[in-house]
């Protein structure tokens, strides 16, 4: 995909996600409810590793129980490790849960930082989380890239790089502004309904003339 073809990939993978009825990542639905960066910061911690559908239904058992750093804090480890199981690394992910609300709490007055760097100092939040919290919390630019994100440009040819942060600080540079923040959410959808890893559904895809096909062995 070259540069100049970026608008018209955005406006066919924007329209793909809402009429092929591809589910929305479980983060975007939090966000979505009530845009709390709390809840988003947490329901990024729990879908580290972890199926859409189980991060879903873990983050509205949690949130039922607290929903604010406040109320989190006051919860023994092990209540909030029953409301979050089987989430992968269930019990590392409570004690972090909990950990973190204290630091909101002591340090924040209990609210979520919205700065990058500041984020980044919390234990366990890196940068795709940071950005998550900041765009779909707060509203503010950033670019989030997980695997997906990371994958799907490279397989565009878009950007050539090795690791998901050399993805984002590529992209700082040349995706245009009004993408940031949408363009994690596109490239999840995308990514788990009709780029996969192994097997992408070339034959199918929407993008097919614009993408470049990196590194693709198989396709159907």
């Amino acid at each position: 995909m070259r540069d100049d073809q970026i608008h018209e990939g955005m406006a066919i993978l924007e329209d793909a996600v809402r009429t092929r009825g591809w589910v929305t990542p479980a983060v975007t639905i939090v966000a979505t409810q009530d845009r709390d960066p709390y809840k988003v910061l947490v329901s990024c911690i729990l879908s580290l590793r972890t199926r859409d559908q189980v991060t879903a239904e873990a983050s509205q058992r949690l949130f039922a129980l607290a929903d604010t750093p406040q109320k989190m804090a006051l919860l023994e480890v092990a209540k909030i490790e029953r409301a979050i199981y089987p989430v992968g690394f269930y019990r590392v992910k409570a004690q972090q849960i909990l950990e973190l609300s204290f630091q909101l709490c002591e340090l924040y007055q209990g609210r979520v930082p919205d700065e990058l760097e500041t984020l980044l100092t919390f234990k366990g939040v890196g940068r795709k989380t940071a950005n998550l919290v900041l765009t779909l919390g707060y509203g503010k630019p950033g670019i989030c890239v997980d695997i997906h994100v990371h994958r799907i440009c490279n397989r565009w040819g878009y950007v050539k790089t090795g690791t998901p942060e050399q993805t984002e600080l590529a992209l700082r540079k040349k995706l245009p502004p009004e993408y940031w923040i949408i363009i994690n959410d596109l490239l999840v959808t995308f990514g788990q309904n009709q780029c996969t890893p192994v097997s992408p559904r070339c034959s199918t895809c929407p993008l097919y003339a614009l993408c470049d096909r990196v590194a693709v062995i198989k396709s159907r």
